[in-house]
């Protein structure tokens, strides 16, 4: 049996793995402190700002921009693609706004409630911060003038070459005296994807998402380990499957109870993210295997990440259906899945 990709897989994908960001940020929180969840935030996002910036800035064609006018760009155009609302504003070549206006794509929902403003500073100092280090130039910096978290209209800043080398600790400044200008549409520079079809956006919101687990589950191991990335990831992920089931199922169209319908629910899933899944029925189980897993490749995550992610389906199977079991076994090169009573 062979489970094609489809729209609603690609948004429960996107919907999953964006609550999964969010929801493990608040466990740090509740579980390990502000400290640690601010340390894990920075590092994210550092990660995905050396691995993505410098050649997301070629491939969206803005690396020939004035320094500070590509970074807003930058952040303009790629959270865009990936359904974050965001806003741009120009002042000068050496001074362009961004803004990302309420709801906070990150801290989605109540979840905004619970997100201390030094962790959401730890994103700036990740990734914002950092920019003009990753251009080699040391007059780059940031200004955040607002942030959600502490009741402000949006995250919003600048970015600013201050015509002189600026220290480490001038790379991102809190200016909140200072404001946004207000943002023009009919003004703002736009990308071709504005005639792409719903398919290709919705896989770009997908490929959005699953870059943040891609990012997560490394950072996790190389802060805190195996052991504490298995307990705190995996309480996370749980919870995210047990709280987010009814909404992925409902878009997949799968009806709780049976293995076999679970069985769908979970290739739908896998398929949705580009991995090939074939389902049969051994010993009285559904049994699903997996060849590979593309959204680890390269990063060889190991038996904690793994059983830390695979929490996400025992959580969704408790509420599928609490008196089935879910067995799974992960060898590096392949996933088997077992669902019986």
């Amino acid at each position: 049996m062979r489970i094609e990709p489809s729209l609603a897989g690609y948004k429960a994908v996107a919907r999953l793995y964006n609550a999964l960001m969010t929801g493990l940020v608040l466990t740090l929180v509740s579980r390990r402190g502000t400290d640690a969840a601010a340390q894990f935030v920075f590092g994210h996002f550092r990660r995905q700002h050396l691995e993505k910036f410098l050649p997301g800035l070629k491939k969206l064609g803005l690396d020939q921009l004035p320094d500070a006018v590509a970074c807003a760009q930058y952040h303009y155009f790629s959270n865009a693609l990936g359904g974050v609302k965001t806003e741009y504003m120009p002042e000068s070549d050496r001074k362009a706004w961004v803004r990302y206006p309420p709801p906070r794509w990150i801290w989605q929902g109540t979840a905004i409630c619970g997100v201390p403003a030094k962790v959401n500073e730890a994103m700036l100092h990740g990734w914002h911060g950092y920019n003009g280090v990753s251009l080699g130039n040391p007059r780059l910096g940031f200004a955040c003038t607002g942030q959600t978290v502490e009741g402000a209209p949006g995250l919003e800043g600048y970015y600013f070459d201050y015509g002189r080398e600026i220290s480490e600790e001038e790379r991102v400044r809190f200016a909140p005296d200072e404001h946004a200008p207000d943002f023009d549409v009919a003004r703002a520079p736009k990308l071709d994807s504005a005639s792409w079809p719903e398919e290709r956006l919705k896989k770009v919101e997908r490929a959005y998402a699953v870059e943040y687990v891609r990012s997560l589950v490394p950072t996790m191991l190389d802060l805190f380990g195996p052991d504490v990335t298995r307990v705190e990831l995996g309480h996370a992920a749980r919870l995210i499957g047990l709280q987010f089931y009814d909404e992925t199922a409902a878009l997949l169209g799968v009806e709780p109870g049976s293995p076999r319908q679970f069985a769908g629910y979970l290739g739908k899933l896998a398929a949705a993210q580009g991995e090939e899944i074939k389902i049969t029925e051994e010993r009285g189980a559904i049994v699903l295997r997996q060849t590979g897993w593309k959204l680890m490749d390269g990063l060889a995550p190991g038996a904690a990440a793994f059983q830390a992610w695979n929490a996400l389906w025992e959580g969704a199977l408790a509420v599928h259906n609490r008196h089935l079991r879910l067995d799974a076994e992960y060898d590096g090169g392949g996933i088997v899945w077992r669902i019986a009573g």
